[in-house]
């Protein structure tokens, strides 16, 4: 290296590798460890070891952000003054390419995302610098940004990034899930903000919708379709639905090789399935098999679509987007073709439209009424544990504090965790923390950390322009409602009232 100071730097970099991989190894300095208990302390250790390299992993790729940044300007302005703009450019790509040892197409991604996070995006650069987000969590955040306006960009950062934001997210800090969830989230909040309507881009979406097909190795293949949100989600529900019937002593397959054979069965058989075309689907050993056993009948569920409508939009007074679970907001024609032709899968939940979130539905007994699994869904929008993206019709409900050691049946008592972390909790030491009627429980580790959950990122509706909240004024709240909202049943304006008396006195 050419600059002694750079030189310096990382070779003290190095160093501390060195000394943080002899703690990892246990081959470390002897005052490294207590006598007390050893085992503990290493594996404290090494928790603090990965939890500080992940900060250092995006510390590093700031660095590398804005030196690759810093790096094509100077080439930009070392240019000669003829030289054409797109040669430069790829000049600079490959350049880039081979100082990383990376592809030009990688290298490509990578300017272009730096080139976000030191012009539009600073929160998110510096959210990097302090190593509080990842990488990952930047692409994302410069992907859902790309397109919009400056305006916007800013306010999807700032909604994340800044706690004193007016409108900051709730529950566990971006930095602190997976990119992968957080990607939902600034999607979610991508599709609620656009300047553009979420009609006029989902019309522009569907004529692209189209099946792929990709060969892979081993005599395997991929199979993807690009399709509408509701008839994807539907698609998927069913498919988990039906391999969970299918589960049992007997079925040695996994859920994931379920899913597959239920999949291929159902488009590759013209008549109805049977359960046991289902049951020998994927085993070539027990296909045309009358001796295998049937551990027994699974009737074929339907599809199940949980939704949740401002009551305004489903009556067309508005088009605010719905919120469709396991997947984000929709189109507000898409959720009322649901209602009009989903019934018998399609779950109705009226939100409040003073803050947008359901009311509580709770009761005493051990067992849990139908309308309180929907409402501990709505709450949690999927499994709790940190990470975890299962659909929350797929999950189980749980009580916290057991019934048998005092605990009650009520929301703040219950989470919803998918089968395989419910069996996590029960089995091991991993522990809920405390729910609330509005956020769903955290967890506590074997090792004493807190880890926080995801909280539904709940927005008041908008009004009709003829129904907007009325000013408080001297006289107190107009309309009859406590905080300064109309009455609904006697404001004397119609929009559809017998409408809305059908859907709000509906059978559950």
């Amino acid at each position: 290296m050419r600059n002694p100071a750079v030189a310096k730097a990382f070779a003290d970099i190095t160093a501390a590798i060195t000394v943080l991989t002899g703690v990892a190894s246990e081959s470390g300095p002897a005052a490294f460890y207590s006598a007390g208990d050893p085992l503990r302390e290493l594996s404290e250790d090494c928790l603090d070891i990965l939890a500080g390299a992940a900060a250092a992993d995006a510390q590093i790729a700031a660095l590398k952000a804005g030196a690759a940044v810093t790096y094509a300007d100077t080439a930009q302005a070392a240019a000669p003054p003829d030289a054409s703009v797109q040669a430069q450019e790829m000049a600079v790509t490959a350049e880039v390419a081979c100082a990383m040892t990376i592809g030009d197409r990688a290298a490509g991604s990578f300017l272009a995302v730096s080139q976000a996070l030191t012009t539009t995006l600073p929160l998110t650069l510096a959210a990097l610098q302090a190593g509080t987000i990842s990488w990952q969590h930047a692409r994302v955040m410069a992907d859902e940004a790309a397109t919009l306006d400056r305006a916007g960009a800013a306010a999807l950062e700032a909604h994340f990034l800044d706690p004193d934001a007016p409108d900051a997210a709730r529950g566990c800090p971006a930095g602190e899930m997976p990119a992968s969830r957080f990607r939902h989230r600034a999607r979610t909040w991508r599709e609620r903000h656009h300047t553009e309507s979420i009609e006029t881009r989902h019309a522009k979406g569907v004529l692209d919708r189209r099946v792929e097909y990709c060969p892979d190795q081993d005599g395997m293949a991929w199979v993807t379709a690009y399709l509408p949100g509701d008839q994807a989600v539907a698609i998927w529900n069913r498919t988990t639905a039906i391999s969970r019937g299918l589960q049992g002593p007997a079925e040695q397959r996994t859920l994931t090789q379920l899913r597959a054979d239920v999949f291929a069965a159902a488009l590759l058989t013209t008549a109805d399935l049977t359960t046991t075309d289902l049951r020998n689907s994927g085993d070539p050993a027990r296909n045309g098999s009358s001796e295998e056993h049937d551990p027994g009948q699974v009737p074929s569920p339907r599809a199940q679509v949980l939704v949740t409508v401002p009551v305004f939009s489903l009556l067309g007074a508005t088009e605010e987007p719905a919120m469709l679970d396991g997947y984000g907001p929709i189109p507000a024609s898409m959720a009322r073709d649901l209602v009009a032709n989903g019934a018998e899968s399609f779950h109705r939940v009226l939100i409040d439209p003073r803050d947008g979130a359901p009311l509580e539905i709770g009761r005493t007994s051990y067992r849990l009424t139908k309308a309180m699994r929907q409402w501990l869904r709505l709450r949690d929008g999927k499994c709790p544990f940190p990470g975890c993206s299962n659909n929350s019709l797929d999950n189980e409900a749980d009580h916290i504090l057991a019934w048998a050691k005092g605990g009650t049946t009520g929301v703040s008592n219950l989470g919803q965790p998918c089968p395989k972390h419910h069996k996590l909790r029960h089995s091991g030491p991993w522990t809920p923390t405390p729910a609330t009627k509005d956020h769903p429980p955290g967890w506590i580790s074997p090792s004493g950390r807190h880890y926080k959950s995801e909280h539904q990122d709940w927005e008041p509706p908008h009004w009709p322009n003829q129904l907007e909240p009325h000013e408080e004024s001297k006289d107190g709240p107009q309309g009859g409602l406590a905080d300064g909202y109309p009455d609904l049943v006697h404001i004397g304006l119609s929009l559809g009232e017998e409408g809305l008396e059908r859907l709000l006195h509906a059978r559950v």
